[in-house]
């Protein structure tokens, strides 16, 4: 299973960003998906995970009401649409899919600055 994410980038503080990951395991739509984020010098923590219909969803208290993962399971992909960013948010964003096994992604990087 390869899981590749995209999206990443540079925005300003308040500013939104969605990334995307992309799974190629045959049975996605039972993968539970999830979106991890590690910033510089801390350890990786997990923002927001979604069950494989996509009918459950959990956040970090720190991301509530700011961001949103959805899933799309007919394109093999997953969503975390993040807004009113700010600094504490950037970070190297991962996305990791549970089947039977769990995979991890390389990354993508957001970065919050004026």
């Amino acid at each position: 299973v390869h899981v590749v994410e995209s999206g990443g980038g540079l925005v300003q503080p308040g500013g939104s960003l969605r990334l995307s990951c992309a799974a190629s395991g045959s049975t996605f739509s039972d993968a539970h998906m999830s979106w991890y984020r590690q910033p510089p010098g801390k350890e990786r923590e997990l923002v927001a995970r979604i069950s494989g219909s996509g009918s459950h969803t959990n956040y970090a208290d720190s991301v509530k009401g700011r961001f949103a993962i959805s899933k799309d399971n007919g394109k093999k992909e997953v969503y975390l649409q993040m807004n009113r960013l700010n600094a504490e948010d950037a970070a190297v964003y991962i996305c990791y899919a549970l089947y039977e096994l769990g995979y991890w992604g390389q990354g993508t990087q957001v970065t919050v600055s004026a």
